[in-house]
């Protein structure tokens, strides 16, 4: 099963995040997520957080969740071991998910970023991160990815926590094959020449930032 988690800060505008969830079995949306999901038309099938950004957002936090059934939303206190963003992968799992994509979490706090970040990082589950500008994801050691892009876009490679990297790629204007943690600004604000792009991790984990392109 594959879940989407729409969580706050910048995210794809509308149209996109409707793309985004298509196919996706389940939905939650994390606090002022909901905002971004009532936007692009998606009803989730729930409604997690303390609520604390959606009552910053809209004023009236209550008003706003007073049109939802009482069994999607389960809301938490402000002081809580998890966040938002937490508290709707882990429910997405708990669901059966294995595939989990978040939208949202661009711009705003660093620290909020960095979470989201190492949440994604240390969590094979989660398959793809979309913010407003960007598409991430890690490439774990062994796997490989094949697209086709906008010929021109950016795509960053990254070196993740280890010692010993060694990565495969055609398509880039610089490819990457001698890419390691101490030369890692080789990976930064690559290419992709005519499009079409092949990346496989032979040795380590690689965190990969290509453009929003749909």
């Amino acid at each position: 099963m594959r879940g989407l988690a729409i969580i706050g800060g910048e995210g794809p505008n509308p149209q996109q995040l409707r793309k985004i969830a298509l196919g996706m079995d389940l939905i939650a949306a994390a606090d002022s997520g909901l905002i971004a999901a009532e936007a692009a038309g998606i009803n989730p099938d729930w409604i997690v957080g303390d609520m604390d950004s959606l009552e910053e957002h809209t004023g009236d936090a209550l008003k706003f969740l007073a049109g939802y059934p009482r069994e999607k939303l389960l809301t938490y206190p402000r002081e809580k071991d998890y966040t938002d963003t937490e508290l709707a992968i882990n429910l997405l799992k708990e669901k059966g998910c294995k595939e989990i994509t978040i939208a949202g979490g661009g711009g705003g706090r660093i620290d909020h970023l960095l979470a989201v970040y190492y949440l994604f990082e240390k969590d094979r589950q989660l398959s793809f991160w979309y913010t407003k500008r960007e598409k991430i994801f890690c490439l774990w050691e062994g796997s490989s990815f094949n697209s086709t892009l906008i010929p021109g876009s950016l795509v960053s490679v990254f070196p993740l926590s280890g010692n010993e990297h060694k990565i495969e790629s055609r398509g880039l204007k610089w490819e990457l094959n001698s890419l390691s943690r101490d030369r890692a600004g080789q990976g930064l604000s690559n290419v992709a020449l005519t499009g079409e792009v092949f990346l496989r991790s032979i040795r380590g984990n690689f965190l990969v930032i290509m453009e929003l392109d749909f």
